[in-house]
């Protein structure tokens, strides 16, 4: 995404600002074990505004009146680093290639924001986020307000910036967009992937490593979430990420799986049989849950609300949980006392962007917010039944879900993820010939008619 994106970002964010100044900083690295860390990424508030994905770093951002400046501090250039683990922009390159106006030492960040945060009406800080940092922050103010008899005092006034962020990030712009479907694409290619390489036998660590692979080589650094690759019994679990079990002839797979692609993930959900075919019984069940997600994603549009989409999956579900015989009753009755929940127990679906479960309210004093154009949802009903004596016998250890992200669009919705098959007759033919992933298997960053 282009540096002008970013300053776009900053701007929508300063004009919603009132006079003061905002502090955001990177995220942490995390150690994994010993001197190994965890693969680095940066907050997604930070990159947001920013663009710049080195640790270390704090952005700052002040207004007053028609008055605004962009102070970024990141770690300077050092060569002895830089052998080990690769360039930084450094100073210069905050500057130059991310748009600061000023840029300054990292390790001064404390020594210069007193000054920052002098005589200021107020102070945007995400508190709660790092109670340590807060404390640092809160400890300057206070010592700010101890020299009033200087002319000097620190902000009376902390505001969460995300009151302005959430609704950056919650409304996307066509670059936005056009990064989600970019991710969407990837994340489509490797669950496809993955169903037809699948063939009874094989471990569901291998078959995730199919998605993932793809993921990697069609330009996603890392999956946005664990991937699950959940067979038979394990799909009942809805975050299962062992991803250990044999795949057993005539077991149902479950693919819940997104790639990350330019700080923005796609999230994709297929449930189809390990050897191609659908039972009767397993048809049947599937159906339900397909039927659920055409009349949720008939539901999104602009005006509608969150629990209006969500209401329209879930009567779908109950009404298949009554004809399975899985319940008997009302369905009104039992969507009230909640007699569906321990066969779906999530919500229909939420937000996609940076993060892959997206912020964004989905309820404002009780009441459920309104669809807008530019938002992006997934939705992603689902039936499970554990293997538990409380669930039918006949159902036990089988677990449905179906999951597509879908644009919220000035005259209804498009689903980003489409192309992907979902009925049982797409499904079973684009798995006919069972395994041939891997007899297909070509470079897809080279030219073919380099390929010898």
């Amino acid at each position: 995404m282009s540096q002008s994106e970013f300053t776009d970002r900053r701007n929508r964010f300063l004009d919603q600002m009132s006079d003061g100044i905002a502090v955001f900083k990177s995220a942490p690295v995390c150690r994994r074990s010993a001197d190994v860390d965890h693969p680095y990424r940066p907050d997604s508030d930070f990159f947001l505004l920013t663009g710049f994905d080195e640790p270390e770093s704090y952005a700052v951002l002040l207004r007053r009146g028609i008055d605004r400046r962009f102070v970024l501090f990141v770690r300077p250039n050092d060569p002895e680093q830089e052998t080990w683990v690769g360039r930084r922009a450094g100073l210069e390159g905050a500057v130059r290639d991310f748009g600061a106006d000023e840029a300054e030492d990292s390790s001064r960040f404390f020594e210069r924001i007193p000054g920052l945060l002098t005589n200021q009406p107020r102070l945007y800080l995400e508190f709660g986020a790092d109670p340590t940092f807060d404390g640092r922050i809160g400890q300057i103010i206070e010592g700010l307000k101890a020299e009033a008899r200087k002319n000097i005092c620190g902000p009376w006034q902390i505001i969460d910036p995300r009151i302005i962020l959430w609704e950056i990030r919650l409304l996307k712009t066509d670059r936005d967009i056009e990064a989600i479907e970019a991710a969407c694409q990837v994340t489509l290619a490797g669950v496809a992937a993955g169903m037809q390489a699948v063939i009874p036998g094989m471990n569901e660590r291998e078959l995730a490593a199919v998605v993932e692979f793809e993921f990697r080589r069609r330009g996603s650094g890392h999956p946005g979430f664990e991937t699950i690759c959940a067979s038979g019994a394990n799909a009942a679990t809805l975050h299962y990420i062992r991803n250990d079990a044999p795949i057993r002839d005539g077991d149902l797979v479950l693919i819940d799986a997104g790639a990350e692609l330019g700080m923005v993930s796609g999230d994709i959900s297929r449930t189809f049989p390990a050897n191609g075919r659908f039972t009767s019984l397993q048809k049947r069940v599937y159906e339900w849950v397909l039927k659920a997600q055409e009349a949720a994603i008939a539901t999104v549009k602009q005006d509608a609300t969150y629990a209006q989409v969500h209401e329209a999956g879930l009567e779908i579900l109950v009404a298949g949980l009554i004809d399975l015989g899985v319940l008997t009753g009302n369905p009104r009755e039992l969507i009230e006392t909640g007699a569906y929940r321990p066969y779906f127990m999530h919500r229909i679906g939420h937000w996609l962007g940076a993060d892959v479960h997206d912020v964004g309210p989905y309820f404002v004093d009780g009441n459920s917010i309104k669809l807008r154009a530019g938002m992006v949802i997934t939705i992603e009903p689902g039936l499970y039944f554990p293997d538990v004596p409380t669930t039918p016998e006949i159902f036990r250890g089988m677990g449905i879900r179906i999951e597509d992200d879908v644009l919220v669009t000035p005259t209804g919705s498009r689903v980003l993820t489409v192309a992907l098959p979902k009925s049982v007759d797409a499904i079973e033919k684009f798995m006919n010939e069972l395994g041939c992933w891997w007899n297909n298997l070509r470079p897809v960053t080279r030219p073919e008619s380099e390929i010898a």
